[in-house]
């Protein structure tokens, strides 16, 4: 059986998380959804918006450029599938069944078998999700989740990461190196670290070390080469990518791949996406002074979270200054740029000033600059699709911005 892994129109929902990189590569609970698929089939297929396809065809599987295969069953998989330790159980007794079906949330498919015999092209993952929508499937009895706006992404890390990370150290290679404390490879913690593994394990992947005198209390999983800097306060359910850096107080937050929050500072309830850094000092709020139910504002309209700690939520490529202030449920645009206090919503490549001036935009040849920069500070060299999906963000907010600021001009903020 052929899997797929598709995105839906609703995938744009879960921006700025989802702008520069497919939904099925969101980290939530330690997991991410492509690498439980990838352990089923490491053949599966994905359909993905126009302007990841460079990307994904590099870092991922080859995405189909006509259409699918009409001669074998397939099993196809919403990118915005909540990836839980159940849901690689349940995706092999879905293929093991070979019933067609499909399992709808909220009126969307979030999986679907099918035995493809259509001439419609599906190449496309905007028809692909119209024709799975539109196929009269029985219901498969499967509970299942789905990603629907960026603070779910938090919400859903509180819930699940506990068990996902029981399930990691019971399929993977760790040593314990004291009760709930699992180390692979050359990960190694430095003297005077203090671990509280009551609320769930402590997981630390190959070439993450710990300095002296931190605190970690889970569940918590550090990606490969992680740093927690000396006397860090680390405090689950926290999830980090490879080659993070970790410094201050942090609790129940996201920070995926590359990304830096290594000074002191508070970050708590939040979700950073790849190649972000927080200048020393910044901190942010995730409970209002009302302590009452936190509402985000997207694409002009309150969402009730239902959420009374929540942080913010930042796509990739952000920055902050030093002691830049985060109000409570604020979502901050791709290669964003921030300084002062940030009250409101910041769309993609914005100079946002917070009260010390004028806000500007930030030239996409600044931020390809930027991004050619912070990969080889991390060894690495910037690739041609990585540019393209940058380009591609620009013009795809430049909408956003006018309508955000219609005198926004281009060039560095305009401080008083």
């Amino acid at each position: 059986m052929t899997i797929v892994l598709f995105e839906d129109e609703r995938t744009w929902q879960l921006a700025p998380l989802a702008m520069a990189r497919p939904a099925f590569d969101l980290l939530c609970g330690g997991m991410r959804l492509v690498h439980l698929v990838r352990q089923i089939d490491p053949k599966y297929r994905c359909l993905v918006r126009q302007h990841l396809r460079d990307l994904v065809d590099a870092d991922f599987a080859r995405a189909p450029r006509s259409s699918l295969p009409a001669d074998k069953p397939t099993l196809f998989v919403n990118a915005r599938l909540v990836p839980t330790a159940a849901v690689t159980g349940h995706l092999q007794a879905l293929i093991a069944a070979g019933h067609t079906g499909k399992v709808v949330v909220d009126g969307q498919t979030a999986v679907a078998v099918t035995q493809t015999r259509t001439a419609e092209d599906l190449s496309q993952p905007d028809k692909l999700a119209a024709w799975l929508d539109s196929q009269s499937l029985a219901a498969l009895k499967v509970e299942l989740a789905l990603f629907a706006y960026p603070h779910d992404l938090v919400a859903r890390h509180l819930q699940i990461t506990s068990d996902n990370l029981q399930h990691l150290v019971a399929g993977g290679e760790y040593r314990q190196d004291q009760d709930g404390v699992f180390l692979a490879g050359d990960a190694r913690i430095g003297p005077y670290v203090v671990t509280d593994t009551q609320a769930g394990p402590i997981v630390l992947e190959p070439g993450v070390t710990i300095g002296s005198h931190c605190y970690l209390r889970g569940p918590i999983h550090l990606g490969e080469e992680t740093v927690v800097v000396e006397q860090s306060s680390i405090k689950g359910p926290l999830a980090a990518g490879r080659q993070t850096k970790l410094g201050g107080e942090i609790t129940a937050s996201i920070i995926d791949s590359y990304s830096n929050t290594a000074h002191h500072g508070f970050l708590g309830h939040s979700c950073l996406g790849s190649w972000v850094n927080f200048g020393a000092g910044t901190t942010n709020s995730n409970l209002k002074n009302t302590y009452g139910e936190i509402h985000v504002e997207y694409e002009g309209h309150k969402v009730a979270t239902g959420m009374q700690f929540l942080g913010c939520m930042v796509g990739d490529y952000a920055k902050t200054a030093i002691n830049t202030a985060i109000f409570t449920g604020k979502t901050l645009g791709v290669a964003s740029m921030l300084y002062g206090t940030v009250t409101a919503n910041v769309p993609a490549f914005v100079n946002y000033a917070g009260g010390l001036g004028r806000a500007t935009e930030v030239s996409v040849e600044a931020a390809l600059k930027m991004q050619a920069r912070m990969f080889s500070r991390r060894g690495r060299t910037a690739r041609g699709c990585d540019a393209h999906v940058l380009q591609a963000v620009y013009q795809q907010t430049g909408d956003a911005r006018r309508r955000w600021d219609p005198e926004l001009d281009m060039g560095p903020p305009v401080f008083r």
